[in-house]
C-alpha cells in the first residue's frame, strides 16, 4: 500500500477548503483537484484531514511500570485517537534520567511502528529534585531528547530550576514544569473549595500551581531561556501565563482534555477514576481554560494520558492512584468543547494539537501542513460522528472517567509516515512494517 500509493479524495482541510491528497511512501506527493485513477482511491467526502495529532504529555509506563501500560499498547491507543507522535515523561522505572533510558524508550517506539515516540528526560537525576540530570547527553543520544521534565513531581527547589533553565538554553530544550508547590499540597486529595470541606477531603489550593508558575515565568525571564506549562488547571494560572506573555517571556503552556470538560462535583461521588493531579477544579476555572485556549493564552492540548491498574484506582479515594486515560478521547473532547461551542476554528484545532505541541518540541517532521514535500502524518477526522463513549480502549488500564459520556468527532483514518495505522476507525495490525 506504502509503495503503490493512494489518493484520499473530497476531502477538507482545516481552512475549509476541499481537494485531494496523494501519498506515495512515507511522503504527500501531491495535494489539488486531479485524481490519478491508476492509484487506489479512499472516499472521504465529509471528513476534514488534519496534521497528525502530537501529545506532548503522556505517560506510556515502560520501562517498570508494564501492568499498567506498555510503549505498544499506549501507541496504539495513541493511533487510534488520531496522534502520529507521543512524549512519554520520564517517570518510569528506572527513571529516564539519563541516555541509556531514553535510547531505550525511542527503540520500543521505534519497534512497535504505530508512532513516533519521542522520550521526555527527567530535569532531576532520579526525579529527587536536588541534581540535574544528564540533559545534554539525552539530548545528544539518539532519541535527541528536547523537552525534560519531573513531571508527577514538581522542580520545586528554585536554584535548581534555574540552573535547568541556564542548562538547556544552550540547546534550545525546554523545561515542562509540573507546577505544584509540595508545601501547599501535602496530603492534598481535591481541589480545596467548599466542597472539599463539605466532603471532608484535603483540600488543593490554586494558589499552589499558581505561585510556581508565577516564579517560573519569573527565572525563565532572568535566564533568557523557554519555558512550558504542564496541565495547566485554574484561572489563576491563566492570568499569570498570559502576564508573563505580554511582557514577552518565552513560556507555552497546555491543557489536559479533563481540565476542558470535567468539574470537582464529579467528586461526591468519591469514585476515583475522577482523582488527578492536578485535580479537577470549578466550572469557572474550566470556562476560563476554555477562553484561555480560544485567545491564545493556553498553547496546547496534551492529554496527561495516565494508565493505572484496577487495583491502584478500584479502593478508597484516599489509596487510589492520580490519573485518567485519554488519548483515544482527546480529539472528540476539544470539538465538543471548543469547536461546538464556537470558541474555535479547524485551523485552530490543528494548531493546538499538531503544529504547535511540535514546534514547543522542536519536531520538524511532525506538525507539518498537509502540502506536498510533507510527511504523510494524517489524521482523517468525521466532524458530524456523535457517540457515546463505552469502556473499550486500546490501553491496557480501564480508568477512562468518561465512559456514558456523549462526544462528538472521531478519527477515521490515521496514517503515520504513509501507512495506516488506524483505517475506518479499527487500528492496524502493523507489526514493525511501519517502523522508519
Amino acid at each position: 500500500m506504502k509503495n503503490k500509493g493512494t489518493i484520499f479524495t473530497n476531502v477538507q482541510l482545516s481552512d475549509g477548503t476541499t481537494t485531494n491528497i496523494t501519498v506515495s511512501g512515507e511522503m504527500i506527493s501531491y495535494v489539488g483537484k486531479d485524481i490519478d485513477s491508476s492509484l487506489d482511491v479512499v472516499d472521504c467526502s465529509g471528513l476534514i484531514a488534519l496534521s497528525g495529532f502530537v501529545d506532548l504529555h503522556t505517560h506510556l509506563r515502560e520501562p517498570g511500570f508494564e501492568q499498567s501500560e506498555t510503549i505498544l499498547t499506549g501507541s496504539r491507543a495513541a493511533a487510534k485517537g488520531g496522534f502520529t507522535c507521543v512524549h512519554p515523561m520520564a517517570n518510569t522505572n528506572p527513571v529516564a534520567d539519563n541516555s541509556a533510558v531514553v535510547e531505550q524508550v525511542f527503540a520500543l517506539g521505534h519497534s512497535a511502528g504505530y508512532v513516533q515516540v519521542q522520550p521526555i528526560g527527567a530535569v532531576t537525576a532520579n526525579l529527587e529534585g536536588k541534581n540535574l540530570a544528564d540533559l545534554g547527553k539525552m539530548n545528544a543520544s539518539a532519541a535527541k531528547v528536547n523537552v525534560f521534565s519531573d513531571d508527577g513531581k514538581c522542580v520545586s527547589d528554585s536554584l535548581v530550576m534555574r540552573r535547568a533553565l541556564e542548562y538547556v538554553k544552550a540547546f534550545d530544550g525546554v523545561i515542562a514544569q509540573h507546577a505544584q508547590d509540595p508545601q501547599l499540597t501535602v496530603n492534598a486529595q481535591m481541589n480545596e473549595s467548599a466542597l472539599s470541606l463539605k466532603l471532608g477531603l484535603t483540600g488543593w489550593p490554586a494558589v499552589a500551581e499558581e505561585a510556581i508558575i508565577a516564579r517560573d515565568v519569573l527565572l525563565t525571564e532572568e535566564v533568557g531561556s523557554r519555558l512550558h506549562v504542564c496541565h495547566v488547571s485554574t484561572k489563576g494560572s491563566v492570568e499569570v501565563i498570559r502576564w508573563a506573555k505580554s511582557r514577552g517571556i518565552n513560556v507555552t503552556a497546555e491543557v489536559t482534555p479533563h481540565h476542558l470538560i470535567l468539574t470537582e462535583d464529579l467528586v461526591s461521588s468519591y469514585n476515583p477514576i475522577y482523582k488527578v493531579n492536578p485535580p479537577l477544579r470549578s466550572q469557572e476555572d474550566v470556562l476560563a481554560l476554555r477562553m484561555a485556549v480560544a485567545d491564545g493564552t493556553i498553547d496546547i492540548v496534551a492529554t496527561d494520558h495516565a494508565p493505572h491498574t484496577a487495583d491502584n484506582k478500584d479502593c478508597e479515594w484516599g489509596e487510589a492512584a492520580f490519573g485518567m486515560i485519554g488519548l483515544e478521547t482527546a480529539a472528540a473532547i476539544v470539538k465538543t468543547t471548543l469547536i461546538d461551542s464556537g470558541l474555535i476554528n479547524w485551523s485552530r484545532f490543528e494548531e493546538l494539537l499538531s503544529a504547535n505541541p511540535a514546534s514547543i518540541s522542536r519536531i520538524n517532521n511532525q506538525g507539518q501542513k498537509i502540502e506536498q514535500g510533507s510527511f504523510a502524518n494524517i489524521v482523517f477526522f468525521d466532524p458530524k460522528s456523535e457517540f457515546v463513549v463505552d469502556a473499550a480502549t486500546e490501553s491496557k488500564s480501564s480508568n477512562n472517567p468518561y465512559i456514558g459520556m456523549k462526544l462528538s468527532g472521531s478519527v477515521v483514518h490515521t496514517l503515520f509516515r504513509g501507512a495506516f495505522t488506524v483505517k475506518d476507525s479499527q487500528v492496524q495490525e502493523i507489526g514493525n512494517t511501519n517502523a522508519h
